[in-house]
């Protein structure tokens, strides 16, 4: 099967492009306008882009509370989302009124961040605290802006729970992050493989 993106012509019940697409790290972001109000929200458009400096994207579909926070107060934080923490990540992703607290409605606690102003999720084993680089109004082909937004953020701070640092390195299978996949499917990280890339690969 071949098909165009723009006619979505596929002919299936659903889009497959989040299901090719996979599995997409989760950016569960908290924000605080300048009233010092709390929005906590998972991104599955989420990943690092840079490591020196460490740098992190993710995009919005909508200009959501998020967005609108970070461009008020330029800083923001990423909770790594864990198999634990699955089913109050996604009740974070509720459509609240705008300044309602995600975290009181999915019995989640915050814990004070040390280079932000906006908290962490307590309940993570580890996430970086960030400041914005930029926020992106998104393009199509033909130069039209679309719905969408994407926010670039420089990691100033990271934390990580000490109980998942062993042998020098993070326990990534340890913290059993989640990916977000395709339809109402996600992925879960509790098994890994190494590779040793190529002299001179980086």
């Amino acid at each position: 099967m071949i098909y165009s993106s723009a006619l979505n012509d596929h002919g299936l019940p659903h889009d497959p492009f989040k299901a090719i697409v996979t599995p997409r790290p989760i950016g569960w972001i908290t924000a605080m306008s300048a009233k010092g109000e709390i929005n906590l929200s998972p991104y599955s458009f989420f990943n690092a882009v840079s490591s020196r400096p460490n740098i992190v994207m993710f995009s919005s579909e909508n200009k959501k509370d998020a967005v609108a926070f970070i461009e008020e107060t330029r800083e923001f934080t990423c909770s790594l989302a864990t198999k634990a923490l699955a089913m109050q990540m996604n009740m974070t992703s509720a459509p609240l009124p705008r300044g309602e607290n995600e975290y009181v409605h999915a019995g989640l606690e915050m814990a004070e961040s040390k280079f932000v102003r906006p908290p962490r999720v307590a309940a993570s084993p580890a996430a970086l605290e960030c400041k914005l680089l930029s926020i992106q109004q998104l393009v199509d082909l033909d130069g039209n802006e679309i719905p969408r937004w994407m926010v670039l953020g420089q990691v100033v701070g990271v934390f990580m729970d000490d109980a998942y640092i062993r042998d020098g390195r993070f326990d990534t299978a340890g913290a059993n992050p989640i990916a977000r996949c395709g339809y109402a499917d996600y992925a879960e990280v509790d098994s890994l493989f190494s590779i040793q890339r190529p002299p001179g690969a980086g």
